[in-house]
């Protein structure tokens, strides 16, 4: 039996999704009235359950013998054909991207609906709800959900938080990489304290001496980050084990195409293994509503298909009237020279680069670390003084980001240095882990890894480097800007953007 939203739900959801992502919508003052039509479906006391009368208000819902109804419905709020050509203007209206998460969570943490979930985001809340509440020692419960960049992850792992604990369920938000913690516990420093925030949101090495099943449920964002152990010095035992041992339920949200560390352990499969040993029963549930880069997944099947993650059918989103800020520019100076005019609108842009130049300012405060003479470009990567948070300060625009200071956060533009670790040559994308700083840790003892296993090796190397570029270049919301250093790179996506 398939699970699915009730169409009330559907239709009021979908009316909001309106309101909140088109353009004409908001600047024409149109009313939207949702409502729901099942032409063939029978009255019961299923859909029009007392249950759902919050939504069915909202959104009315005719069933087979309501077609005199719905007329008349439709009377109360059309009484006149189409003139002003209204429906081709919404639908060709412009997409504006989704609200960040990180700026409304302090509004979510207070339980206001920041943001509506709709389809398979409504169906996995709903159902980890549900496998939450009815968890417990003698039956526990793992759910996976997987889903891609900007399908909402974040968003319904943040809700289940807040919705577990005001149930009175003990809930914890756990991510391996501190940079989306630390930016949480800033936006709501102003109302929680900090060892309370510290005990909402974790880190994945926060189990290791758990006791078994003391939490009611933990929810794992980024779980494709989780390390087989922890640190350095490779504590624990198992990562993905301790988190199913500590909690009676446990949600991993997973994108096992943001692998971008030699380290980073968890697969769905992992996890069901872990689930299975462990006695725990597995759902498995994915995303598939695409709201980050201008609100559409074009950009990401392109994206696939210009890296040669996976070939796809979209291969030109340009042609199809996308609308989405993506250039190559000629060099890093007009790269940074575009972020920080894009910057002055709100503090939403910031510069990244795959992690090839050393990091010298660390140790020298003076000096610069990507370094272009040529192009008269010198930046340092995020100062340390930040802390994780460097993608939030407002003086941060001046330093470089990498990958682990903006994985699982998003700004409005991102401005994106592809250095000499990814290249094309006679039709090929390639990757060249040498060109990678000595200070990267990604991809540590990979030479080691070559001289054992070398086809596991390439295949590891291939997808961390593409991976990381395809991570990087979908934190903007509404524009991605590229400098490629190699060359022949530069041609080939200019060329695939004039296809």
């Amino acid at each position: 039996m398939n699970t699915t939203t009730h169409p009330s739900y559907q239709a009021w959801s979908y009316a909001g999704l309106l309101q909140s992502f088109n353009a004409t919508i908001e600047e024409e003052s149109i009313f939207v009235q949702p409502c729901a039509y099942l032409h063939n479906y029978a009255p019961d006391d299923v859909l029009t359950n007392e249950f759902y009368s919050y939504y069915i208000e909202k959104a009315p819902l005719f069933l087979k013998p309501d077609a005199v109804k719905l007329r008349e419905f439709i009377k109360r709020f059309m009484r006149h054909g189409d003139r002003r050509n209204l429906i081709a203007r919404i639908e060709n209206g412009k997409i504006r991207p989704s609200k960040s998460l990180a700026d409304s969570l302090r509004s979510i943490m207070k339980g206001n609906q920041e943001f509506i979930m709709i389809d398979d985001q409504k169906v996995v809340y709903e159902e980890a709800l549900w496998l939450a509440a009815h968890s417990n020692e003698k039956t526990k419960n793992v759910l996976i959900i997987e889903g891609g960049p900007g399908t909402g992850k974040s968003v319904v792992a943040v809700n289940l938080l807040v919705e577990l604990n005001r149930r009175g369920l003990m809930a914890q938000y756990v991510t391996k990489t501190s940079a989306p913690r630390e930016v949480y516990f800033d936006k709501l420093s102003p109302d929680r304290r900090k060892p309370e925030l510290k005990n909402l949101f974790v880190s994945s090495g926060s189990f290791m001496s758990a006791p078994k099943n003391s939490v009611s449920a933990l929810i794992v964002d980024e779980a494709h980050r989780l390390t087989e152990q922890t640190g350095f010095l490779k504590m624990g035992e198992n990562q993905v084990k301790e988190i199913i041992n500590t909690a009676t339920f446990s949600a991993f949200f997973i994108d096992e195409d943001q692998r971008v560390h030699i380290n980073d352990y968890a697969e769905s499969w992992i996890i069901e293994e872990w689930a299975a040993k462990l006695g725990a029963k597995v759902t498995k549930l994915s995303l598939a509503s695409q709201f980050r880069c201008a609100g559409s997944d074009g950009y990401l099947a392109w994206l696939d298909n210009l890296l040669q993650i996976r070939e796809t059918a979209n291969e030109n989103f340009l042609s199809s009237g996308f609308k989405y800020d993506f250039r190559v520019v000629e060099s890093p100076s007009e790269l940074r020279d575009l972020i920080y005019e894009k910057n002055k609108v709100n503090n939403k842009a910031r510069l990244v680069a795959g992690y090839c130049w050393d990091w010298k300012s660390a140790k020298d405060a003076g000096a610069y670390d990507i370094t272009f003479p040529e192009y008269d470009f010198q930046m340092r990567w995020n100062l340390k003084s930040y802390g994780s948070t460097w993608i939030i300060d407002p003086n941060s625009v001046k330093e470089v980001g990498c990958i682990h200071t903006c994985q699982g956060l998003e700004v409005d533009y991102i401005g994106v240095i592809i250095g000499e670790d990814l290249i094309y040559r006679d039709g090929q994308v390639l990757v060249d882990p040498t060109k990678r700083s000595k200070d990267d840790k990604s991809i540590f003892g990979y030479k080691k890894l070559m001289k054992d296993k070398p086809e596991e090796g390439k295949i590891l190397l291939r997808a961390i480097i593409k991976n990381t570029y395809r991570t990087l270049m979908t934190r903007g919301m509404k524009g991605c800007y590229v400098y490629c250093e190699d060359e022949g790179l530069r041609e080939y996506i200019r060329d695939n953007l004039a296809s």
